[in-house]
């Protein structure tokens, strides 16, 4: 048993795990974290950080590729995969030897084994003693007075197809290839398909995606959807969509696989899954809590991410909100300040941003038109064209085809939405952010002044142009 009790553990050493124990540090209180693999998790180690520097490397490409258009002439230049690999491992090694630091700096404790819940005993009147099991077979037990859960979550195979780490792929396997395939397939036209999608493409690969639904990027804009489609398509993906698979429909071979779309038969060297990401909630000792799930398996919590169990806590993708690391953070945070009476704001989900690290890029606040029309809200839209902005025409002067379009309410002229596609949203979301966290007005917006030549000055005259104010559009 650990030598003291402590005053919090977190199951899960993930982004919302880490974040959450440093700030119950800086409260005062004494953390332990469990993490039964690296620090980091998914997102460091199999997510955002390893597919967003693949993605560098595929703009660098593109860059070279088109480096003529910018009166640079490149006689010769090859791509080397290997080498993109060992930059991803780098640039991953430098952020998990970064947070290694920030809980050493912290005095945070960390248990390199499974963690699991305990139910009441003779350590503990109530719930949530975690027993820590080690790969050596060895075991421990940790007393405590509150738990954070933040197991996270696992990428989802097909039900009839399970991932073998060759030809039937996940978002973690396919991070570790060693050469790239000639086709692949990419099962899922959401944010980690696309993302894949994109990568590939511009690496040379052939790519089709396949997409049960009606369309492609569901939870985002039709319009943007549609443009992001287009653009992709435009550079050689091939997209199926309104196509449901059965296990009658995909078959292996020794090195390949073959799917069955619309009576044709078609032959690829790998397959992406990418239908969504399950929680990792099983085998961690819910049965000993008062803890509810909901059907899907994630954990049921209040505004201020606390179970039915109230010394226990949970946040990050085990929730099943918004799977997104900034998102797993804040959910975090939250909990801990509640937790530890620090009077936190709960977390508001119409205003968390979402990206899509795409070529071009995807971002969005809030509410779509089609979303908030569903739910009885009587909207009106603005787009502004990235076309009439001198800063994006000089980052590509071909195929400039991105908007940023805003959503309004017209009882009240409340900001509902704000959605783009274009150069650098990913970015240029985390200013709509702030106004949307400060509550800001979209004449605030236009009236602020923005750098000339600056890619954000598409915000300044779509917040003008609400108000009938815009210059250039």
């Amino acid at each position: 048993m650990a030598d003291e009790k402590y005053d919090l553990v977190i199951l899960g050493g993930g982004t919302a795990g880490y974040v959450s124990a440093i700030r119950a540090s800086q409260l005062g209180k004494k953390v332990a974290l469990v993490e039964k693999s690296l620090l980091g998790g998914t997102c460091l180690h199999k997510g955002c950080i390893p597919t967003k520097a693949l993605l560098k490397s595929a703009e660098v490409l593109r860059t070279v590729t088109n480096s003529s258009e910018f009166g640079v002439d490149i006689d010769a230049f090859k791509l080397n995969f290997s080498r993109m690999q060992t930059r991803k491992n780098e640039v991953v090694q430098q952020m998990f030897n970064g947070v290694e630091q920030l809980m050493k700096h912290n005095k945070i404790d960390v248990f390199n084994g499974v963690g699991r819940i305990l139910g009441p005993s003779i350590f503990s009147p109530q719930s949530g003693t975690i027993s820590v099991e080690y790969d050596d077979g060895e075991s421990e037990l940790i007393p405590n007075n509150n738990v954070l859960i933040c197991t996270g979550s696992s990428p989802m195979p097909l039900p009839f197809l399970s991932f073998d780490g060759n030809t039937v792929l996940s978002s973690d396997d396919i991070l570790k290839l060693d050469k790239l395939p000639q086709t692949l397939a990419i099962i899922g036209g959401g944010v980690i398909g696309l993302e894949f999608a994109s990568l590939m493409v511009d690496l040379g690969v052939e790519v089709s995606v396949i997409e049960a639904g009606p369309r492609i990027l569901p939870t985002e804009s039709k319009s943007i959807a549609k443009a992001l489609q287009n653009d992709l398509e435009q550079r050689g993906v091939n997209f199926y969509v309104d196509v449901q698979l059965s296990e009658e429909h995909v078959s292996t071979k020794d090195n390949s696989i073959e799917i069955q779309i619309e009576e044709e038969l078609f032959v690829f060297d790998k397959l992406l899954v990418a239908i969504g990401r399950k929680p990792n909630t099983t085998d961690i000792g819910l049965n000993n809590t008062k803890i509810k799930l909901t059907d899907k398996g994630h954990i049921v919590v209040n505004e201020y991410q606390q179970t039915e169990d109230k010394h226990i806590y949970a946040a990050g993708d085990c929730i099943g909100k918004l799977q997104l690391a900034h998102v797993g953070s804040k959910e975090g945070i939250t909990a801990i300040e509640h937790m530890f009476d620090a009077t936190p704001i709960s977390v508001d989900y119409n205003k968390m941003p979402k990206c899509v690290y795409t070529q071009p890029e995807v971002a969005s606040i809030g509410q779509t038109k089609e979303l908030a029309n569903e739910e009885g809200f009587k909207t009106k839209t603005f787009k502004v064209p990235f076309k009439a902005i001198g800063k994006a025409v000089i980052e590509n002067t071909k195929n400039l085809n991105g908007f940023c379009e805003i959503v309004i309410d017209q009882e009240n002229d409340n900001v509902l939405g704000i959605n783009m596609i274009g150069p650098h949203v990913t970015e240029l979301i985390n200013e709509l952010s702030l106004f949307q966290f400060m509550n800001g007005s979209t004449l605030e917006l236009g009236l602020t002044t923005h750098a000339h030549p600056s890619l954000s000055e598409v915000l300044m005259e779509l917040g003008l142009k609400v108000e009938n104010r815009s210059i250039h559009v």
